[in-house]
């Protein structure tokens, strides 16, 4: 079988193996965040952050949330990471905004974390932080490492190992606009929906 009949077919098994229960819990979280006017941080690294700054478009534009995400202000991450490192650039950005309960982080990540390999230690300090805020924190990954099992819920995407990255990555951009796309949270018709 040639790759791209490999990789299509491999795009199909992982949409049979999401869990649909696993997104209606983050859609229950996500309805409190909206509903409260809470904050709603979405973070990811490299491709991933790619993604979040999309679907905080998405959040903001389609459901009326006050979404953020830390790199789309370069300036001030540079800063941040300047001052007092990678590790800890996201805690920095999300203090300023004085997370509380029934605030929602959203972690894109391929793998979501891995203290002994030291991978993505800043989004690993920043679920950490979440929790001290009892701040709600869902996750969409491709492995079970960090994020998978620290967050309230996690959004498994059951990509195979060689191709994790990719597939991973793409569906973090098909989960949130399934997620802005529901009944439940969507509050704003999309343009080309709405035309006749």
């Amino acid at each position: 079988m040639d790759f791209s009949k490999r990789f299509l077919k491999e795009v199909i098994k992982t949409t049979k193996g999401i869990s649909t229960k696993d997104i209606e819990t983050a859609i229950t979280l996500l309805r409190i965040t909206q509903f409260g006017r809470r904050n709603l941080f979405i973070v990811g690294n490299g491709g991933s952050h790619a993604s979040a700054s999309h679907a905080v478009n998405d959040f903001r534009k389609i459901c009326g949330m006050n979404a953020f995400t830390p790199f789309d202000n370069a300036s001030e991450m540079t800063a941040h990471i300047n001052d007092g490192g990678w590790d800890d650039s996201i805690v920095a950005w999300m203090e300023l905004f004085s997370p509380r309960m029934h605030d929602t982080l959203l972690v894109l990540s391929v793998g979501g974390g891995n203290e002994d390999k030291n991978i993505s230690s800043n989004i690993i300090n920043a679920i950490r932080f979440a929790k001290k805020s009892m701040t709600f924190v869902i996750s969409i990954v491709g492995r079970k490492e960090f994020a998978y099992s620290e967050s309230d819920v996690s959004i498994f995407i059951p990509a195979k190992k060689d191709i994790v990255t990719p597939i991973s990555e793409s569906f973090h951009s098909v989960v949130c606009h399934l997620l802005v796309s529901h009944p439940k949270l969507k509050q704003n018709e999309t343009k080309w929906e709405s035309l006749e």
